[in-house]
């Protein structure tokens, strides 16, 4: 195929692997970067909810992905003030019948494996690990890239370039140096443990949503229900850049004290044996995603909040327009190329700002107190089962 096919995708994560994907199954060859020297865990469990399941079922993914992925029968929302169990919204067989996909909950490990097995096993995509994005130029012929692997420098010759390298991209910096992303405030600990660690009654397959003051919990089975992953999100100062630190387990069991949390809480903190932790960063609006032949995708775009669970899920969707926005552009067609770009950033941003207020409303939700916190309590059991799955068709009936 002909170099001037060529779209480079800087990141080998969730979004950029699907992707080049979603991009060569539109007939274009793909290059994509990846400064690490090889793929592994960046995290642990992740939620599929059916609006990303859809796309990646789409890809062929379906059998390796349900393999290992667990499909929850319901998210069991509790409240640490009630002291148990105050709603509980159907997910299973109810979810996949309103959406028409499934919703996945999957060990974050599994599904890249599965990306990357699909990436590898194609004849038009080049994931090259240890050779990241350095700069890149415009000119008549459309973009020269530059890379470095090691010491080693080289040119590339591409129509695009999109940046999927997450919220410190480099490919936004070259774009937008004056956007930063911003410390929220709260930090997200996680960890996992054996099933067998817990009693039954604890391992079904369920999201378990712990509410509570100024700190919020939640628990699910991946792995195919071996391991239970557990992340914990409470306020704090600690900052530092990156996805995981060792975290000290006194500090987050003093987050989650006696007087203020119930036993089983408390118990599924205290049954982790590692904590990682990692500082949540957002981005602002950056109004515009794209110049020219070059964009950005998932992270590097809209790094958001995790409490609506769509973080990975927008990336995804991100990578299935970005593919249709430029299916016109076939063949030796690359001159519209600017113009589909600048087209899939307006057709996303819109979705991408309403998930992100949710989310950011979710989070003020879920750490309410005292007197905010039993009105939170008592309007949740109103809602009813049905209602509340029927509130998530926005999010999970979206098709591209």
């Amino acid at each position: 195929m002909a170099l001037t096919r060529t779209v480079i995708v800087a990141g080998a994560g969730i979004g950029g692997l699907t992707a080049s994907l979603t991009l060569a199954a539109q007939g274009f060859r793909v290059v994509v970067l990846e400064k690490a020297e090889r793929l592994e865990e960046a995290g642990a469990g992740i939620q599929l909810s059916p609006n990303a399941s859809r796309i990646l079922v789409g890809l062929g993914l379906k059998e390796p992905l349900a393999r290992r992925a667990v499909t929850p029968e319901s998210v069991n929302i509790l409240s640490a003030r009630a002291g148990g169990e105050i709603a509980r919204m159907p997910l299973g067989q109810a979810a996949e019948f309103r959406a028409g996909a499934p919703y996945w909950v999957i060990h974050r490990a599994d599904l890249q494996a599965a990306l990357q097995a699909a990436v590898n096993d194609h004849p038009d995509i080049d994931l090259r690990l240890g050779c990241q994005f350095e700069d890149v130029t415009k000119h008549a012929k459309g973009l020269t890239v530059v890379q470095r692997r090691g010491n080693a420098r080289q040119e590339e010759l591409a129509v695009a370039l999109i940046g999927a390298d997450g919220i410190w991209s480099a490919v936004r910096g070259h774009l937008f140096p004056d956007v930063q992303p911003k410390f929220s405030g709260l930090i997200a600990w996680r960890g996992t443990l054996d099933a067998t660690a817990l009693p039954r009654e604890y391992t079904a397959p369920r999201v378990q949503l712990w509410m509570g003051p100024d700190a919020h919990l939640v628990a699910y089975p991946i792995s195919g229900g071996r391991q239970i992953n557990v992340v914990a999100i409470v306020s704090g100062t600690w900052n530092r850049p990156g996805w995981s630190a060792p975290g000290d387990i006194n500090e987050i069991k003093g987050a989650f004290a006696t007087a203020r949390w119930p036993a089983t809480a408390r118990m599924l903190i205290g049954a982790v044996d590692g904590w990682r932790k990692w500082a949540l960063f957002t981005l602002p609006d950056i109004g515009r995603w794209s110049e020219g032949a070059v964009t950005l995708l998932g992270d590097a775009a809209h790094a958001m909040l995790p409490f609506a669970a769509q973080g990975a899920g927008m990336a995804i969707e991100d990578a299935a327009v970005l593919a249709k926005a430029l299916s016109d552009c076939t063949g030796e067609n690359t001159s519209g190329i600017p113009a589909a770009l600048k087209r899939y950033a307006e057709m996303r941003r819109r979705r991408v700002l309403k998930v992100q207020r949710m989310a950011r409303q979710q989070g003020r939700i879920y750490h309410l107190r005292g007197p905010l916190a039993i009105t939170r309590d008592l309007a949740i059991r109103a809602i009813g089962p049905q209602r509340m799955l029927a509130r998530q068709d926005w999010i999970y009936d979206w098709r591209v």
